[in-house]
């Protein structure tokens, strides 16, 4: 059996296709495909009031004798967040709330919003758990995770010799 016939659509040019202009199913797709680009990339989904996870950005760091950590976590109180170290897993971990009300002389509105996060950040190195220093300062969390003693005299200097 070939491909041929197989499908039947296999070496023509065109495929006939049946179009329906239907002029209000087309301004029906159109409208679909106008709300599906506007509401693309926002955390809310159109009219489903439902909030998608606040995903805050980390950036990692290492040197010699220390992992430094730090979360952007804008709006954010200390008493929000959570900071855990186990099996050589850093967890951060946390809660947005805010809360806007606006009273006018001929309307009143209240609106709330709601996000949730948690990011795990492995760690390959073996570190003081004892020891490690978790500072919040303007919306910035910054987590200092010392390296072992063990961990820092693992690193050897390799000299490169040239020929």
């Amino acid at each position: 059996m070939t491909l041929k016939n197989l499908v039947p659509s296999f070496g023509k040019k065109k495929v006939p296709v049946r179009y329906d202009h239907n002029p209000l199913s087309l301004l029906h797709e159109d409208m679909d495909k106008l709300f599906d680009d506007f509401f693309h990339g926002f955390d809310i989904e159109p009219f489903g009031g439902r909030l998608s996870s606040f995903s805050p950005d980390i950036e990692v760091s290492e040197n010699d004798k220390e992992i430094k950590i730090t979360a952007e976590l804008p709006g954010m109180d200390e008493k929000d967040i959570d900071v855990s170290f186990s099996d050589n897993t850093l967890i951060i971990s946390g809660e947005k709330k805010e809360e806007k009300e606006s009273a006018e002389k001929d309307y009143y509105m209240k609106e709330r919003t709601y996000g949730s996060f948690r990011r795990s950040i492995p760690l390959y190195s073996d570190i003081r758990a004892d020891k490690v220093d978790a500072r919040f300062k303007k919306g910035v969390l910054t987590i200092t995770l010392p390296k072992s003693e063990k961990e820092i005299e693992k690193k050897k200097k390799i000299a490169v010799k040239a020929e």
